[in-house]
């Protein structure tokens, strides 16, 4: 496969984990956090990291909105739910190193 090919394959793929993202609003930042040691505002992150990679300019603002789909406080707003005790003490206990 050529590197055109690649970089083709691995943008539609990230489109289709974005789209993915933004149509199940019910999973959370912090589960994300949890399950995968990612979430929204990681990609978000990376995303504006690889604009200024390539001399584009995105602030991290910017960048969330195109992974969020809207703006962050208003997908705040409309998603976002009370973080449950459970989910700060799985998340807690991820960030624990092993004995």
């Amino acid at each position: 496969m050529d590197d055109d090919t690649k970089t083709q394959l691995e943008a539609a793929a990230f489109r289709r984990l974005i789209h993915h993202l933004q149509t199940h609003t019910d999973v959370q930042n912090i589960d994300l956090m949890i399950l995968a040691d990612f979430c929204r505002n990681c990609l978000a992150k990376w995303y504006a990291a690889a604009a200024q990679d390539q001399d584009v300019e995105m602030d991290y603002e910017q960048a969330r909105e195109h992974i969020y789909g809207m703006p962050y406080k208003e997908w705040q707003a409309k998603y976002q739910g009370e973080v449950t005790p459970e989910q700060l003490a799985a998340l807690e206990n991820k960030k624990k190193p092993e004995s």
